[in-house]
């Protein structure tokens, strides 16, 4: 799974869950903390397997449950005790999605279950990366580009795309944040120097 779509299922959890639970939409902070937990595992695994060779695959420790739950638990621990407990639930949301979020499509795209990648040590996955991070990362895109061009899109490519959709929307819907917080601090201070 592309990190984009990490976010996506990150983003419209939260979002979905703070209007349930709250009747309001995501601050800046949390919107920009859920998306960055959602991609968290990777910006740790991948690199560390992929130019570093580090874990036999780029699903490591950062994807292992034994290091997802205690982490979120002390984020959450933490943000609670700065009374930022939506912080240290966004985190939580984003980080705890990731994981079955790169085990479900293969469950339902060919019957497998992969579970060794969320299991490490106790269970790796092996795989070989010999053109280092920007080599394997370009491989990747260039391979999902020619399947999304060369014929009609699956049906994962629809769900995927109407997540996209759904989440650019529903983001509208909450304001923006994230960008919104920034650009209302910038026009504050543009009007304040008016003044």
């Amino acid at each position: 799974m592309w990190p984009w779509e990490h976010a996506v299922i990150g983003y419209v959890a939260y979002s979905i869950g703070i209007h349930l639970l709250w009747q309001r939409s995501p601050t800046g902070w949390e919107a920009v903390t859920v998306v960055f937990a959602s991609v968290f595992p990777d910006l740790i695994d991948k690199p560390l397997a992929w130019e570093f060779g580090v874990f036999p695959s780029g699903y490591g420790i950062a994807h292992s449950v034994f290091f997802a739950v205690p982490t979120t638990a002390v984020v959450f621990a933490v943000t609670a005790a700065l009374d930022r407990r939506e912080i240290g639930a966004a985190f939580a949301t984003g980080y705890l999605l990731h994981l079955p979020a790169d085990i479900i499509p293969h469950y339902i795209l060919d019957g497998h279950l992969p579970l060794s990648r969320v299991l490490w040590p106790i269970a790796t996955t092996e795989s070989s990366y010999p053109d280092g991070f920007t080599g394997t990362f370009w491989t990747y895109f260039t391979d999902s580009a020619a399947d999304l061009l060369s014929g009609p899109p699956g049906l994962y490519v629809l769900i995927v795309g109407g997540m996209m959709l759904f989440s650019a929307l529903l983001w509208v819907y909450d304001g923006m944040p994230g960008v919104r917080e920034p650009v209302l601090y910038l026009r504050d201070r543009v009007r304040n120097r008016e003044q």
